[in-house]
């Protein structure tokens, strides 16, 4: 007789008796408020807009639920997923365009597809490679390059990013003289309203309170100062001649992509009616690449040149009626204006550019960034686009966030499980975080994994079975159809408050003392590993490889010389090392003891070791 039970886990708790039917509604409900707001934040973290991170708040949380093992896991956008989606993807494409987030949708599904032939394989104890201390490197390092990376939008500020994380971070200080203040004080005010509720205590829902506080005072004062202007309104030559080359670069994208699609067309025709290695072939080939290159060469241009324009600030000088306005470069505005007050007002704000459409114009501001407009609904079913290139080029970082997203749940989920006695089966929970990555993918969701403190709040709040995170991804749902106006005004200072607070506790200067009083070694695999995410990052996956390297290097070099012993019967008749316990040894028998492993790397040690023994006693007929 087949057992469901197997196949589909859910039936173990489900229909869920009367008794726990009110406990896990009621934790359901308290973990939605958190994921909510948590959702948003860790969905700009990734680099995508904040309602991208309701939609992977809303499927994924039920579907990990009913065919994962753990019954109070917590599923859904989490801090280092978010931070190794961004890593992934930033080299490829710009942050919170089209193309970025159809890449963050196929990496979902890539690390969805992973995950399940890693579960259906049987192959859950792969993660074990990921030793503990470069664990705690990369978590700790982590935590200090997500609560950084927010900085920024904390103080109101915008930087272009550099090569590596420290040098943007350092920019970033820099510009803190231009700090927007009403941001800094919104985004301090939800700092506080967190850490004094989560002390007072921490059943209230601290977030969303600070949440709605902010967001209510934003709506209130008119935090977000938007206009649309046209381009003929910039006073600053260099600032117009930058956007019609953004423009311009846009009109050839568009026709090289119809190109390129028209070459290899004609390439794949070619191929099929006279083979791909013929001259014609060929050549149609060799246009191809050309294209590929060319529109390549277009696309980076153009995101240098968006990322230069919102970099700029501008000065606006009012002349009569909004259409007199001009707005000049902080440092180009004309002589004979500045000195002539009494024809003109020169504007203290500070505007920039967040937009610019096929026309020309421009969508600026000179308040502080809040979520804006978010598509209610549910979003729409839609296969993810497959791109062969892409898919290679990201599919070093799918196995990473694979790997790590794993590991994080399956972590929580033993904590968890050690509590309430419950059996967990790691390869059925990989499947189910590759369901929930995969189905997710197929409604626009990115990446997602165990959240630990989503999870503490769900088990906190007296969840008895997966009810509860099919309650929260039902709230989300709620949350789309009929609140996403609410959240229009929500500062994004707010979200990077809540960001920070959130990885403060995964920064743990105890762990790294306790790990190298356990072992030296694996301390210094810790430290190594810490040093090379921060000075790597963004490209965390080759710090997350070295620190893998280091540990098996580091167990390879102690395993290789283990210790030897020669044992000599002892006077309460056992055998023991005659060298510590200074026995006498027999002249015609030695008795060795080899303290590891025979492996390759320790068979020239054992031989050394071993004619060593019989090389000193000339009469030694045996060795045992």
């Amino acid at each position: 007789m087949v057992d469901l039970k197997k196949y589909l886990p859910f039936l173990r708790w489900f229909p869920v008796k009367t008794p726990t039917l009110r406990a896990d509604i009621v934790a359901g409900v308290t973990v939605a408020l958190v994921l909510i707001p948590q959702s948003m934040a860790y969905a700009q973290l990734a680099g995508l807009p904040a309602f991208y991170g309701l939609y992977a708040a809303f499927l994924p949380p039920i579907v990990a639920v009913l065919f994962g093992s753990s019954h109070q896991l917590a599923t859904g956008p989490v801090a280092i997923v978010s931070l190794l989606t961004a890593a992934a993807l930033e080299p490829i494409a710009i942050a919170g365009s089209e193309m970025y987030v159809v890449y963050a949708v196929l990496l979902a599904l890539m690390v969805g597809i992973f995950q399940i032939m890693l579960g259906m394989l049987r192959m859950g104890a792969l993660v074990n490679f990921l030793s503990h201390s470069v664990v705690v490197g990369f978590t700790n390092a982590a935590a200090i390059i997500i609560a950084t990376s927010q900085l920024g939008k904390l103080f109101g500020v915008t930087v272009e990013k550099a090569p590596q994380h420290y040098q943007t971070v350092w920019n970033t200080i820099l510009a803190t003289t231009d700090t927007h203040w009403p941001t800094l004080v919104l985004g301090v005010l939800a700092f506080t309203i967190i850490l004094v509720l989560r002390r007072i205590n921490p059943r209230i829902p601290n977030v969303l309170i600070a949440v709605a506080v902010t967001t209510l005072i934003s709506w209130t004062i008119g935090f977000e100062k938007k206009q649309e202007i046209a381009m003929s309104q910039l006073g600053s030559e260099s600032v117009r001649n930058l956007i019609k080359e953004q423009l311009d670069f846009s009109q050839q994208i568009e026709a090289t992509d119809k190109r390129l699609r028209a070459s290899e067309k004609n390439w794949l025709t070619i191929k099929k009616e006279i083979g791909e290695d013929t001259e014609r072939s060929l050549k149609a080939l060799h246009e191809v690449d050309q294209l590929k290159l060319k529109l390549q060469g277009l696309k980076n241009a153009k995101k240098t040149d968006i990322r230069e324009i919102k970099s700029l600030h501008l000065q606006r000088v009012a002349g009569e009626g909004n259409d007199g306005d001009r707005y000049y470069l902080v440092s180009d505005i004309p002589a004979d204006v500045a000195k002539d007050p009494a024809k003109t007002t020169i504007d203290n704000e500070v505007w920039r550019v967040l937009s610019i459409d096929k026309q020309g114009k421009l969508l600026i501001n000179a308040g502080g960034a809040v979520v804006g407009n978010i598509p209610p609904g549910v979003p729409a079913f839609r296969f993810p686009s497959f791109d062969f290139n892409v898919v290679l080029q990201l599919l070093g970082s799918a196995i990473a966030i694979s790997l790590i997203g794993f590991m994080e749940a399956i972590s929580i989920a033993k904590a968890m499980a050690a509590r309430t006695r419950q059996h967990l089966d790691a390869n059925q929970e990989l499947i189910g975080q590759g369901l929930a990555n995969t189905v997710g993918s197929l409604f626009q969701s990115y990446p997602v994994s165990g959240s630990f403190s989503r999870s503490a709040v769900n088990i906190d709040a007296g969840a008895v079975t997966g009810l509860s995170s099919v309650v929260t991804g039902l709230v989300v749902l709620i949350t789309l159809l009929l609140f996403t106006p609410l959240l229009y005004h929500l500062p994004q200072a707010t979200l990077a408050a809540v960001i920070m607070v959130a990885v403060i506790g995964l920064v743990s200067v105890r762990t790294f003392i306790r790990v190298w009083q356990v072992q030296p070694n694996d301390g210094l695999v810790a430290a190594i590993t810490f040093v090379l995410t921060l000075l790597l990052a963004p490209h965390l996956e080759q710090a997350i490889i070295a620190g893998i390297l280091l540990s098996l290097g580091i167990y390879l070099y102690r395993t290789m010389k283990p210790r030897v012993a020669v044992l000599a019967r002892h006077s309460d008749g056992s055998l023991r090392d005659a060298e510590v316990h200074d026995l006498t040894t027999c002249e015609n028998i030695s008795v060795i003891r080899f303290d590891g492993s025979l492996y390759f790397a320790n068979t020239s040690y054992f031989e050394d070791k071993v004619m060593l023994k019989l090389a000193i006693k000339p009469g030694l007929k045996y060795v045992i």
